[in-house]
């Protein structure tokens, strides 16, 4: 039977986009950047970033998508065969944040079960480094194997694989029709717990308290746009990918307002609820707000137990309730970072979803397992920051170029503009995608590649190094290997030129 790659809805290409965005940035990035950043006064450059980035771009995305219909690599290679390479060069970019974010999976599943009876102890920081990752800085500890984490990761990857080998619409677009709506639904119920503690009001007080100076600095701007690129996955090639599933009658600049509205919905909401916990744990400890502030693992694996520890009955109950949510908004979130390498597999070399799918779980399963190490959390840290401040923002600066110089975005205006029940486009679109994006998208790469130089140890150095090898290696593998499909360089527009 041939596979379908086409949402079955409206409502699911919605829901996996929501599903896509919404991830574990929202929760454990998205409150530290809003409170180090001017608290109230961040708004102002926030709601710019997504009105002159967010917006245009992901339009940009979605209407270059839905026009070819086709795979990413495909269509870059339609636009022009010698950009080949870079539509493999994101997706195996994003691949590789799927290998390594499903060690962030395993170590949250873990923590699922712990959270039913505290079994982090009463030491959460010396038990997660400790104890769970038995954390090194020699990359000799490569070689040190923790088999609870291995365990705990393959059993996320079976999920991601029960998921999407299936059709489409049956598996990823059923599923995100029940996570998504569960995960607000979940998110309104830690919040609203969180803000009737005492002490939350404290919390939500230190969030809040706008520094205006702040605004007069360039960091401010580009912390916000920096959190709008990551948070609504622009240039990532999953917008693009997402888009090409879609029906023939859909409204892609409504759609685009919708998914970016949801985001910044849940992101703002998730930080009542952190900062309303660190209120409390701040009236209980005696310890000052800005100095339990953190982001990243810290927040999640050793912040939150530490509050748990203290709050009492409640916690085998909010416990279990935050950290099923980290689970369920990782996993909406890894399911799409696996489709733009996938779909570009099936056009090009003729497998089937079911295979092309099997074939990735597998080999990026057992990449994984070099995170399931001592070594695996410094490594995790690296490619992290490699990916995401190098990689992919290098990738969507190219990607902005050639869709909207080389396609030419022009072609676009009108035909959004027939299907929309919203705003409409025009020179201003275009002088956002053509001009201010590049332009600022490249600023904030080479500021993301100088605090990547100056600011790395030997080690990680030489981890980016290997992990950019890899990366292009595999790229021209791709690109190179010949086409086993005889469509490929079949490919029908929906836009007139």
């Amino acid at each position: 039977m041939e596979d379908k790659n086409e949402w079955g809805s409206n409502l699911s290409f919605i829901l996996a986009m929501i599903g896509s965005a919404v991830g574990l940035g929202n929760i454990w990035r998205y409150p530290y950047v809003l409170y180090s950043n001017g608290g109230g006064a961040f708004y102002i450059p926030y709601i710019v970033a997504i009105l002159v980035m967010g917006i245009p771009f992901l339009i940009l995305e979605y209407g270059v998508g839905y026009n070819f219909k086709s795979s990413f690599a495909k269509a870059i290679r339609k636009i022009n065969p010698k950009f080949e390479y870079l539509g493999w060069f994101l997706p195996v970019a994003v691949f590789m944040i799927m290998i390594y974010y499903s060690a962030i999976m395993g170590w949250d599943a873990i923590y699922i079960v712990l959270s039913f009876f505290k079994g982090w102890g009463a030491d959460p920081n010396a038990f997660f480094a400790t104890t769970l990752l038995q954390s090194s800085d020699s990359y000799t500890t490569l070689t040190s194997f923790i088999p609870i984490i291995a365990i705990a990761m393959l059993v996320g990857w079976f999920i991601i694989w029960f998921i999407s080998h299936r059709d489409l619409e049956e598996g990823l677009g059923k599923i995100s029709k029940v996570l998504v709506p569960l995960l607000f639904v979940i998110m309104v119920l830690i919040v609203g717990f969180s803000l009737t503690l005492p002490g939350a009001s404290v919390g939500l007080a230190q969030l809040f308290n706008p520094d205006w100076s702040l605004l007069g600095h360039f960091e401010i701007w580009m912390a916000a746009f920096g959190q709008i690129v990551f948070s609504l996955s622009l240039g990532m090639s999953i917008a693009f990918t997402y888009a090409s599933y879609t029906k023939d009658d859909a409204d892609l600049i409504t759609n685009t307002i919708s998914i970016a509205l949801a985001n910044s919905l849940f992101e703002n909401f998730a930080a009542l609820g952190v900062f309303s916990i660190l209120g409390y744990m701040s009236v209980q400890s005696g310890t000052a707000v800005a100095d339990l502030v953190t982001q990243g693992t810290g927040l999640v694996f050793i912040v939150y137990p530490t509050v748990f520890n203290v709050i009492g009955q409640w916690a085998y109950v909010l416990g279990p309730l935050f950290f099923i949510t980290v689970y369920l908004a990782g996993l909406t979130s890894i399911l799409s970072t696996v489709e733009p390498l996938s779909f570009s597999i099936q056009n090009k070399f003729g497998f089937t979803r079911n295979r092309t799918m099997t074939i990735l779980c597998i080999v990026g399963a057992l990449i994984s397992m070099i995170y399931a190490t001592a070594y695996g959390g410094s490594l995790l840290g690296f490619v992290d920051t490699f990916i995401n401040q190098i990689a992919l923002l290098f990738g969507v600066i190219v990607e902005c170029i050639v869709f909207a110089w080389v396609f030419k975005a022009e072609r676009l205006v009108d035909f959004l503009n027939s299907r929309s029940k919203t705003i409409k486009l025009g020179k201003w679109w275009l002088v956002i995608v053509k001009y201010v994006l590049p332009i600022f998208i490249s600023i904030v790469w080479i500021g993301g590649m100088i605090d990547v130089v100056n600011n790395s140890s030997i080690d990680q150095l030489n981890f980016t190094i290997v992990s950019a090898a890899l990366l292009l290696v595999a790229s021209l593998v791709f690109t190179m290997r010949p086409a086993k499909n005889e469509e490929w360089d079949e490919i029908e527009e929906r836009v007139e030129n």
